[in-house]
């Protein structure tokens, strides 16, 4: 913006600095392969890989039961992600359980697992995929000749633990929930084997846009809850197996907690603000005047995220006092807050 011979920036949010050059996450606050995410334009947050946990995520987690904590406010899904399961192309089973962590938003439209051809530059049709839509469990693949689709019964809510069993040979389908009765399907067109070659998603996804993903994939939101004991195998006579190389060892993740743990107990937010916790990804959430990992440094009067801003115009720079503020105005302008030329 410039006014006469004086310009200056304004920057959007959570840029700062004459030239807006700051942010947040320049110099990264987080450790260990974390996702760092501007909470604003002076705090970040970090959504911590798979493996750690905490404000910084500098401590190690084990995860034996993957608790997901479906979109978190910035957008992005918690999510595992295996590596391709090899050889499901004409025949697969799987087997999991799953309990949800709340029954409203969990039931909506929420993925459970997901593979297909994203990601190798081929724009074909070709998926396998597992949610929850309206309260009901939905499988649904393409082979490329168009999509098959199962829906259960609506799930019985008073049941704490749910227990999924699926497959498929060639075009035909079939999915089992809990101790609803078996229901198949078989899939339209001629082709009969699932060309996949995206890793294996369990939870959610690592994309920021689930648009970016195949024509059929419909579910908005990450899972939230715990996904315990994923199997598969590709054929009859095989043992189940956990996905993963070695096996049942994730290649990545993001913001995924070990079940019936709460990051959240392990710190304390001071001066009214709120622990927010997503799976392993913790931060707290300020009042107004308060920012800092644990809200404990107060918002001066003169910074951006001061309510009210401070009144500066035209480039005038705010100098805190002991009671209140001043403008130091640049060359060419004068008033209370530089309003004046």
């Amino acid at each position: 913006i410039s006014d006469a011979e004086n310009w200056f920036c304004e920057c959007p949010k959570l840029y700062s600095g004459k030239l807006c050059q700051f942010a947040t996450c320049d110099e990264n606050p987080c450790g260990n392969g974390a996702t760092c995410f501007p909470k604003s334009r002076r705090d970040a947050v970090c959504l911590c890989p798979y493996g750690r946990s905490g404000i910084l995520c500098s401590d190690a987690i084990n995860i034996s039961q993957p608790s997901f904590s479906g979109t978190d406010v910035f957008g992005y899904t918690s999510f595992l992600a295996y590596s391709t399961i090899p050889s499901i192309t004409f025949y697969y089973e799987f087997r999991l359980k799953f309990q949800l962590a709340n029954h409203h938003s969990a039931l909506q439209d929420n993925v459970i697992f997901f593979t297909g051809q994203k990601g190798q530059g081929l724009n074909g049709d070709d998926f396998l995929e597992l949610g929850l839509r309206n309260g009901r469990v939905v499988y649904s693949y393409n082979l490329g000749s168009g999509t098959a689709t199962i829906t259960s019964k609506p799930l019985d809510l008073t049941l704490n633990i749910h227990v999924v069993h699926l497959g498929r040979y060639l075009q035909k389908g079939w999915l089992k929930v809990d101790d609803q009765k078996n229901e198949t399907v078989a899939s339209p067109g001629k082709l009969v084997g699932l060309n996949v070659f995206s890793e294996f998603y369990l939870g959610g996804y690592h994309e920021y846009t689930p648009e970016l993903l195949p024509k059929g994939y419909r579910f908005k939101d990450g899972f939230q809850g715990c996904i315990f004991d994923v199997q598969v195998r590709t054929s009859m006579n095989q043992e189940f197996k956990s996905p993963g190389t070695p096996e049942g060892r994730p290649n990545s993740g993001r913001s995924v907690g070990q079940c019936k743990d709460s990051p959240c107990s392990l710190i304390k937010c001071r001066n009214g603000g709120k622990c927010i916790e997503g799976g392993s990804t913790v931060y707290c959430d300020c009042p107004t005047g308060w920012k800092g990992a644990f809200c404990t440094e107060t918002v001066s009067v003169c910074e951006p995220e001061h309510d009210p801003p401070h009144m500066c115009k035209q480039g005038g720079t705010c100098v805190p006092l002991p009671d209140g503020y001043t403008c130091h105005c640049p060359l060419g302008t004068t008033g209370t807050y530089c309003e004046q030329g």
